[in-house]
């Protein structure tokens, strides 16, 4: 199957939900290039940004198992692999 390169924007709205992110994002490590998170103190939410790449199941597990997560948000695109 094709790979695939994209990026996961997430939006958390709960920190009580970071564990559980922590732990799917430690499961899926071997399709993320880069992680980067921002706290936002003054809107009360924080920022991650997952620069990925993987076949679009793999992909799809991720984000998929993310946006079960109550207390946040995730959005992500990705393009063909060079």
């Amino acid at each position: 199957m094709e790979k695939r390169i994209g990026a996961a924007l997430i939006l958390i709205e709960d920190k009580a939900v970071i564990p559980h992110l922590n732990e799917i994002i430690s499961r899926h490590s071997q399709i993320i290039i880069g992680r980067q998170g921002v706290p936002l103190p003054n809107k009360s939410v924080s920022v991650i940004t997952l620069i990925i790449e993987g076949t679009t199941d793999d992909i799809g597990a991720l984000t998929g198992q993310i946006g079960k997560l109550k207390g946040l948000q995730i959005k992500s695109a990705t393009l063909k692999s060079i």
